[in-house]
């Protein structure tokens, strides 16, 4: 969504609208995760009143889809794939295999027994 996104944007360190949306879904998530969780605690818990759990889901339904965890996708920060990503460097396979041979990943290194 359009009112998510940053009005002044880097654009240099992207690859794509992929990434782009990607990295806006990131910020949205962060920034609504106790929200979410808040609500969440309140819908299931079945001490309180049956009324405020209700508008409780109300408003959890009513959020935008970029506020979820299942709407982040893992993408490749050099090329934008959203396949074969390795999470801890978010890179694709065949990026991520170039820059170990450099020597650009610290703690990477070929493997050989």
């Amino acid at each position: 969504m359009a009112h998510f996104r940053a009005k002044q944007l880097d654009l240099s360190c992207f690859v794509n609208i992929k990434v782009i949306r990607d990295h806006t879904k990131r910020k949205v998530f962060e920034q609504y995760e106790t929200q979410r969780q808040a609500l969440r605690y309140i819908i299931r818990n079945t001490t309180l009143p049956q009324r405020a759990r209700a508008q409780a889901q109300l408003q959890l339904s009513q959020m935008h889809a970029y506020t979820r965890f299942t709407q982040i996708n893992n993408r490749c920060i050099e090329g934008g794939k959203s396949r074969g990503v390795i999470r801890h460097f978010r890179m694709a396979r065949y990026p991520f295999r170039m820059n170990a041979l450099e020597g650009n990943l610290p703690g990477v290194k070929k493997a050989s027994w």
